[in-house]
């Protein structure tokens, strides 16, 4: 076999075995803004802010007042593989919910936030 032979099958290897990766994870259940439109602060009560989300995925002690907090993590990764240099770029992006209750056991507060839409993969690992 000739040297330019090798090298050609060397070559065409090379390129065949560069790739690029995609990946995606979340974490936690989606936030569905009907059911955070149905808790009314002042008048909602716990049994009823737990029957439109569910169980809270933590539940912190703030001043007397439990703060349930529902969280839903989107992870969206790009990666180009090369033979001697890869390049990965990793987004991660968080919708959060917060629902203040009183001493009296009704809702205080609601602070909502919704992040993970539109989130894109992203492959160029500089800059935005």
């Amino acid at each position: 076999m000739s040297v330019r032979c090798v090298l050609g099958i060397a070559l065409l290897g090379l390129l065949l075995t560069q790739g690029c990766a995609f990946s995606r994870g979340t974490l936690g259940d989606e936030i569905r803004a009907d059911a955070i439109a149905s808790i009314k602060k002042g008048t909602s009560s716990k049994a009823e802010v737990l029957a439109a989300l569910g169980a809270p995925d933590r539940v912190l002690q703030v001043n007397g007042r439990d703060v349930y907090q529902y969280y839903r993590y989107d992870a969206k990764a790009g990666s180009l593989l090369l033979i001697l240099v890869n390049f990965s770029r990793l987004s991660v992006k968080s919708d959060d919910l917060f629902v203040i209750m009183s001493r009296e056991g009704t809702v205080e507060d609601v602070i909502a936030s919704k992040r993970t839409d539109g989130m894109e993969f992203r492959f160029w690992p500089f800059g935005d």
